[in-house]
């Protein structure tokens, strides 16, 4: 039998689940309520992703739990939206106290300007959205097939700049919201509204896959914005805020051994001015809500659809929904994807503040009180808390009157500590990976630290203990730490060994490639040496590690 190619390819079941969700709600309120189980069935599962949690299970556990003929150790990680990444302190006290009271005491910063928490029980769930609602926080969009938490550049001395980009992330964010009432009914008791949900942007199938947007402020880029599947890089003129160079088509995630799965940086669609910023977020989520893959959720990402039909055709596509063509792209330049730490003054004369928390986990250590330290900070500081796109709490808004007592608390509790560490550690992320992560091929967190040490006495033997080198670590290929824009990626590959990729730009506009596959930690290590020994004698003046290894030839660039 000839197969007709015309015919229309088979959905992925996670669109007939989401057809058939009635606006995502599913059976969730039923399976929640189950108290057999910690668990929920898959597809329900599947739909808690949109109300920004996962069901997960602590695999450390798995094997014992087995022995015993126990279910797993199920819980749910719960990610709440910070659009913009900017917190009250409020907020902050909140997030904190629901991390002691419900979840495993610390607090996750994620790489996309979140708070997450991790074992959560099921029937804490409520209780904690619940809270949430209090103080003007929710979980909705966090993840699933919509857009999520929309990033925006933390930089502190453009204060003006600041704002308006700010306000541009928090409309964008509020426009693409779901519109849908489930998470309403569902967790927070509203009664359903007559007449029904209506999803004019998302439609009732929402988009094909995940959708990140990110905006940055030049020189800095520390939101990696050439990752996102929209990013918008401000073009600012004499101190103003003229308008947007728009990018589209990049992502992080691919798969192990599967070549048609990439990652992939931004391509430049244009320019906007930024009362047009929100309607051409629209018109690109459109776009790709039309056209992307609904059959094959590995090829279901913006920059897939980008790359089979071009990006000519995509400014087309987006330019029909507005009605208007697109300015060309204007002349921008960024210099890194880092955090800086310390403190900074900004145009108004008010102080910030950035401490290093290492893989973002905000918990008390031997090293510092990270946990007990920002708690008594919140408890009197008056101006805001700013994530970062690295995984750091930056204190922001913080008056001369202020800064006295807000540095005194620093100290006690050891947190101004950043002039003390590597120039390695302060530009490391790891994802969470095990135990909770379900995905994790290996250790990441948890990996991180030991990595961290042997490759800083590595360092100091050839005198780069000072050098702002990205390292970043993953426990699985899809990319959550962004890996692949890191001067040293890790990429889990099987427990306990890891590939190894090269060469990134520090500025975030050059991926990385593969130098070493399935490589065991001394491996990574003994391979590492000798590369660190030759940039320490050879290179150039002001060279970066990452743009060291392309000139040697070490990695070849795409």
């Amino acid at each position: 039998m000839i197969s007709d190619s015309s015919a229309p390819k088979k959905l992925a079941h996670n669109e007939e689940v989401k057809k058939a969700s009635h606006y995502l709600r599913g059976t969730l309120l039923k399976s929640m309520e189950d108290p057999v189980t910690g668990s929920i069935p898959d597809d329900d599962a599947g739909l808690t992703k949109f109300h920004g949690l996962y069901l997960q299970d602590d695999r450390d556990l798995r094997q014992d739990r087995r022995k015993r003929k126990l279910e797993k150790a199920f819980c749910f990680m719960i990610r709440i939206r910070v659009p913009g990444g900017v917190a009250t302190p409020e907020q902050y006290l909140m997030i904190d106290d629901l991390a002691q009271r419900y979840a495993n005491g610390t607090i996750r910063l994620t790489t996309r300007q979140a708070f997450q928490f991790h074992g959560l029980l099921k029937g804490n769930v409520k209780p904690v959205i619940q809270h949430l609602d209090k103080v003007c926080m929710d979980s909705l969009a966090a993840c699933g097939d919509v857009n999520r938490n929309v990033m925006c550049n933390t930089l502190p001395e453009k204060s003006a700049v600041h704002r308006e980009v700010y306000e541009t992330s928090c409309a964008i964010s509020q426009h693409l919201t779901p519109r849908t009432r489930a998470y309403h009914e569902i967790w927070l008791d509203e009664k359903p509204v007559a007449g029904g949900d209506d999803e004019p942007i998302y439609g009732e199938t929402y988009l094909p896959r995940k959708f990140k947007i990110g905006i940055t402020v030049p020189p800095d880029n520390d939101v990696d914005v050439f990752s996102q599947d929209l990013g918008y890089i401000a073009v600012v003129e004499d101190g103003q805020l003229v308008g947007f160079n728009v990018v589209v088509g990049g992502g992080m995630g691919r798969t192990h051994g599967n070549a048609k799965t990439y990652a992939r940086l931004a391509d430049v669609l244009g320019f906007c001015t930024p009362d047009q910023a929100v309607a051409v977020a629209e018109a690109v989520v459109k776009a790709q809500r039309d056209h992307g893959d609904r059959s094959d959720r590995k090829h279901a990402r913006l920059k897939y659809t980008i790359d089979d039909h071009g990006i000519d055709w995509f400014r087309q596509e987006v330019e029909k929904h507005l009605g208007w063509k697109l300015d060309k792209g204007r002349e921008v330049t960024l210099t890194h994807n880092s955090d800086r730490y310390g403190w900074q003054k900004d145009e108004d004369g008010l102080w910030y503040f950035t401490p290093f928390i290492l893989s973002g986990r905000i918990k008390d250590t031997d090293e510092a009180k990270y946990l007990t330290g920002l708690r008594e900070i919140a408890k009197i500081h008056q101006g805001d808390f700013r994530l970062t796109p690295n995984q750091n709490i930056m204190i922001g808004r913080v008056s001369e009157e202020e800064k006295p007592r807000i540095q005194a608390l620093l100290e006690e509790y050891k947190l101004d500590q950043t002039h003390e560490r590597s120039g390695l550690r302060l530009n490391a992320m790891a994802c969470v990976a095990l135990p909770t992560c379900g995905l994790a091929l290996a250790e990441s967190e948890r990996f991180l630290p030991r990595m961290i040490e042997r490759l800083e006495t590595e360092l100091e033997k050839v005198g780069l203990q000072d050098d702002e080198i990205s390292l970043r670590i993953t426990g699985c290929p899809n990319g959550c730490a962004r890996p692949y824009l890191a001067e040293i990626g890790l990429v889990g590959k099987v427990p306990g060994k890891y590939n190894l990729y090269l060469g990134a730009k520090h500025d975030g506009s050059r991926l990385n490639e593969e130098y070493g596959s399935s490589l065991t930690e001394e491996e990574i290590v003994e391979t590492l040496k000798p590369i660190f020994r030759s940039y320490a004698e050879e290179r150039e003046k002001g060279e970066r590690f990452g743009d060291f290894c392309v000139r040697q030839g070490l990695i070849t660039p795409r």
